[in-house]
């Protein structure tokens, strides 16, 4: 396990959009060490954070998080969660495209999902550089429609730390998320 990457701070992306999720069982889908899944469960949710290693995952574990060791891409592996379960769903550097209207169903109508991964133009920086774990443009925006989820904030571009990389940001809602409830006149956004 890198050692750099388990002091590596929550994104800003996922920090900033936490608030919006409404109380209940948040999943941090390829947790890696787990610091999205610490700062879901600082915020006050329970946490099911998975990873199909399980080095990780021992880093993961803590007040509030639950781990589960799976293989999402083994094959034949069935996704294993039932719709309507996640008040909210975090992503982050993991990319497996058939798993995009499964997170959509396994989010609460009122729930929210951030997802924030590399895109295409990130080879110039390093890995990834397979076309196959880099998003083309908008297809986040295009995942988020599909599942029928309500686009809140969405970025596309370069970020310079903590490395350079192009990626690709989305915060979305499930139908029945009151848009009201993201307040933008905060400067940071968050429920009133």
């Amino acid at each position: 396990m890198n050692i750099n990457m388990m002091n590596l701070p929550p994104s800003g992306w996922v920090a900033r959009f936490a608030s919006l999720a409404p109380a209940g069982e948040a999943l941090d889908l390829a947790c890696g060490t787990g610091r999205h899944a610490r700062l879901l469960a600082a915020r006050g949710h329970a946490v099911l954070a998975v990873d199909r290693k399980p080095e990780v995952l021992a880093t993961a574990a803590g007040p509030g998080i639950t781990t589960m060791e799976y293989d999402l891409e083994a094959e034949g592996a069935p996704w294993p969660f039932e719709a309507g379960r996640f008040a909210a769903i975090v992503v982050t550097n993991y990319l497996h495209r058939p798993l995009f209207p499964h997170l959509a169903a396994s989010l609460r109508p009122d729930g929210i999902l951030i997802y924030e991964t590399f895109a295409q133009g990130n080879q110039v920086y390093g890995k990834p550089s397979n076309p196959a774990f880099l998003l083309a443009p908008g297809e986040l925006l295009a995942m988020a429609a599909a599942g029928g989820l309500q686009v809140l904030a969405y970025e596309d571009g370069h970020i310079a730390s903590p490395h350079p990389a192009q990626v690709q940001r989305l915060c979305a809602a499930g139908p029945s998320f009151a848009k009201t409830e993201a307040r933008l006149d905060h400067g940071n956004l968050e429920k009133p």
